[in-house]
């Protein structure tokens, strides 16, 4: 008999070889109407899989967020990918991955579709899950799912079975009694009844395998919901989202630019650098109060220091090298801490100067694939508001503590009252021992409990030094953006060195906090114009005033007017152009200027201002004291 588990504690026995379908059965028959899939111990399983062994269950349905990956997994792997077959025939079938809300299928087809062919494969998927058939799923060896993907002429589907590592247990998913086959690792929903509603969004190239000397397949990109509710949401989520793309916004209100010469790296236009130095004014000023030191460290570092760290063998690949004509192998870096952790091993520490707070707008660079490089949301070159908070073991959960608290308030500033947050634990690949590892954990859960925050566990997702918390922001039209983290760290000092004097006159390593509020500085630009529609807050505007002039005759008064603005430190610009005031205005509101001030002749003979402000976009005169009040006060982070 098998000792079955379940999430509430419960247990019950069960004879070996039962199903996931079995189980759901005899808990309840709604809950076998609704049931679609398993976790076995954690690992995502198929109803009809046999249990041979004792293990922790969970059974899943459409209405968890893991039910509803497996129904897009199904909707691009059975429902979409057989459209694809019925309608092109000669369709080459690659892969059909789940994405975040959606999914999509790589397809090699004789003629190029378009976003215009999409409704008619829509149709088709429409037809498939009316026939409601089941998915069945056969246990194939190496050479049976070969000979069966060469007579179905799928020579992607072979190529993924020649390479792989195992020569059994290949999992061949089938429609029914359809001649459907299809090569996944699972799970599917058992019956394409449990597809809820679907959209085809867009259509795009991508090389097979992501390398540029294979051939270009199609990739047909999807979107899958419960219902329809959800669907129309998340549509109309795209639709603003689409009206908020930073690129676009950011080209308008001339803020910067990508070419190709330097791909994944940001041209900074004026503007742009603008709110780059506000935002890191505005975080020195932060960090300077809360007790933080600032430093800088080199940009190009020896591999050793690298290999020392772990990070050679994590991420080489992501890494740029360079080899000097001394033999000597270098690397951008591509994280900040192996350098910050040198300036601390540069003195020698006590206990009582912990705990150490050090701060750093490193530079970092980490080489993307080309196909994921999307503005300033995913780039190659990007500085991170890094901080390194190096602390005795009893001081850990306070100083947590304080990181969480000036996180969240961080967050306000920019008006980001909701913040979700997520408590990672230790990967499969880490380094460290586990006694170690229970004491991070601990005491990281232990900060969030004594804060009374709600936290939701990501099980597996820590660095592979230590657990973390990630700061999950939700923007004005729903999407989450993860920006900030916190990681706790007793394995990276030893490793490099690190170490202070005890009271007892021994040498201890003190434990590390990695801390970053905004992340990518980069990022978090791009997140604030995609939130704000570019209207950014006043105190971070590039440009928080324009004077824009009737005619010629209104200059010199105008200038008077910036000289006031100017002593208050107010970022304004002028609007000399011989045009029409109306056009003057219209191109000033594009820029996401929020006070525009007018001055004609009727301002200058009795001494006013006639202002324009977002969002009332109504003219208001007023006289120059009142107008600098009105400025000031507009303008102030306060």
């Amino acid at each position: 008999m098998l000792k079955i588990t379940f999430p509430d504690g419960k247990h019950k026995n069960y004879e070996s070889g039962i199903t996931g379908s079995d189980i759901a059965t005899d808990i309840s028959v709604s809950l076998s109407k609704e049931a679609v899939a398993i976790l076995v111990n954690g690992d995502q399983k198929d109803l009809s899989d046999p249990i041979n062994e004792d293990a922790l269950v969970n059974i899943i349905t459409t209405k968890d967020e893991l039910g509803l990956e497996i129904m897009r997994h199904t909707t691009a792997a059975q429902v979409l990918a057989r459209a694809i077959k019925n309608i092109y025939p000669e369709a080459k079938l690659a892969i059909g991955p789940t994405i975040e809300n959606g999914f999509y299928y790589d397809v090699l087809l004789k003629n190029s579709i378009s976003s215009d062919d999409l409704s008619d494969i829509e149709d088709e998927m429409k037809k498939i899950v009316k026939e409601g058939h089941l998915v069945n799923k056969q246990i194939k060896n190496k050479n049976e799912a070969i000979k069966l993907f060469e007579k179905l002429n799928e020579p992607y589907k072979v190529q993924i079975i020649n390479d792989s590592l195992q020569e059994n247990d290949f999992q061949i998913y089938q429609q029914g009694d359809t001649s459907f086959f299809d090569l996944c690792k699972g799970p599917h929903l058992p019956n394409l009844k449990f597809i809820g509603e679907f959209k085809l969004t867009k259509v795009s190239g991508a090389y097979w395998r992501g390398d540029s000397k294979n051939e270009m397949l199609q990739r047909i990109y999807g979107t899958a919901w419960r219902n329809k509710k959800e669907l129309d949401s998340y549509l109309f989520m795209l639709k603003e989202a689409e009206k908020r793309d930073h690129r676009k916004i950011g080209k308008e209100m001339d803020l910067f630019h990508f070419q190709d010469d330097a791909p994944g790296s940001v041209f900074w236009h004026s503007k742009g650098w603008l709110i780059f130095n506000e935002l890191v004014n505005y975080m020195r000023h932060k960090q300077e109060n809360s007790g933080y030191t600032e430093i800088s460290t080199p940009t190009v570092l020896d591999r050793s220091l690298w290999e020392k760290s772990g990070h050679w063998e994590k991420f080489q690949d992501n890494m740029y090298l360079a080899k000097t004509n001394d033999e000597r192998i270098f690397a951008l870096k591509p994280m900040n801490c192996p350098g910050g952790i040198q300036i601390y091993n540069n003195s020698l520490r006590s206990y009582r100067d912990l705990p150490l707070r050090i701060a750093e707008f490193g530079k970092v660079f980490r080489f993307e694939p080309s196909g994921a490089l999307h503005g300033l949301m995913r780039v190659r070159e990007f500085t991170q508001d890094d901080a390194h908070i190096y602390c005795l073991k009893e001081q850990m959960e306070e100083e947590c503590e304080k990181v969480i608290n000036l996180t969240l308030d961080i967050y306000k500033d920019f008006g980001f009252e909701n913040v979700k947050i997520k408590f990672s634990d230790r990967p499969k690949k880490r380094i460290g021992d586990d006694d170690t590892w229970d004491f991070l954990e601990k005491s990281l859960l232990s900060s969030l409990k004594n804060l009374n925050l709600e936290f939701n566990v990501n099980k597996g997702e820590g660095a592979f030094y230590g657990p973390k918390i990630e700061f999950v922001l939700v923007d004005a039209i729903g999407r989450e953006w993860q920006c900030g983290t916190l990681q706790v760290d007793l394995n990276l000092p030893p490793r490099l060195g690190a170490n202070f004097i005890d009271k007892d006159g021994s040498k201890k390593h003190p434990v590390m906090l990695h801390r970053a509020f905004f992340g990518s500085l980069e990022r978090f630009i791009g997140i604030l114009i995609e939130n704000y529609a570019g209207r950014l807050p006043n105190w971070l505007a590039p440009v928080q005033v324009a004077i824009a002039t009737v005619n010629d005759n209104c200059v010199e008064y105008s200038k008077t007017i910036a000289n006031h603005l100017s002593k208050d430190g107010i970022k304004f610009k002028f609007d000399f152009r011989n045009e029409k005031l109306n056009y003057k205005i219209r191109d000033l509101s594009l820029e996401k200027v929020p006070h525009i001030a007018v001055i004609g002749e009727k301002e200058i003979a009795d001494k006013t201002i006639s202002l324009r402000s977002f969002p009332e976009n109504k003219l208001a005169s007023m006289q120059l004291k009142e107008f600098l009040k009105k400025i000031k006060n507009s303008c102030s982070i306060e």
